[in-house]
């Protein structure tokens, strides 16, 4: 999942610390570099973008990779909606500000979808970088409801929405919210 990388619209709360426009600047040297590191004949990368119509049309991202929109709503109503757009089979979300993830992080998520419905890549302030679903079947109508999204909580609020799934944990990363987190 990513946003265009425009000042004061993407890493607000980094902004508040270096600056919008450094803020942004770094959000889009980042998200270029980890385009460049996962992208990988073993699977297909999508770009879930936002904002839509610009999204879909900005030459900031790679013309080779495909583009769906995120569409309206929280976080977790844009996740989900990934998820239904996404072509047949098991599917990762990632998040474009984690510095840390290697085509071998991905590799290891889709393992654990081998014996599990779902897997959590944890971040290290309490929410997660990483999201996947095997997509046997529908997921639960609960997915995603009431999570405490940018807080310590979202990881295991999000957990809480998957009752009688079998669920598997990946690395650890650090997502890039703040000054200190760089």
């Amino acid at each position: 999942m990513i946003k265009e990388p425009h000042a004061g619209r993407v890493k607000t709360r980094l902004g508040r610390d270096i600056g919008m426009t450094a803020a942004a600047w770094w959000f889009r040297h980042q998200s270029a570099s980890l385009l460049r590191r996962i992208t990988d004949p073993r699977w297909e990368t999508f770009l879930a973008i936002t904002p839509d119509k610009q999204g879909l049309t900005s030459r900031i991202w790679p013309e080779n990779l495909p583009r769906i929109a995120q569409g309206s709503g929280n976080l977790g109503q844009r996740m989900a909606r990934v998820f239904t757009q996404l072509p047949p089979g098991p599917a990762l979300i990632i998040g474009a500000d984690i510095p840390g993830i290697r085509t071998t992080h991905i590799t290891r998520a889709f393992r654990k979808l081998g014996a599990h419905d779902a897997v959590f890549g944890p971040a290290t302030d309490g929410g997660f970088w990483l999201v996947g679903l095997k997509r046997t079947f529908a997921p639960p109508v609960t997915l995603f409801e009431n999570v405490r999204w940018s807080t310590p909580h979202a990881l295991n609020d999000t957990v809480r929405t998957m009752p009688d799934l079998r669920i598997a944990f990946t690395d650890v990363l650090a997502d890039v919210d703040t000054a200190r987190d760089l």
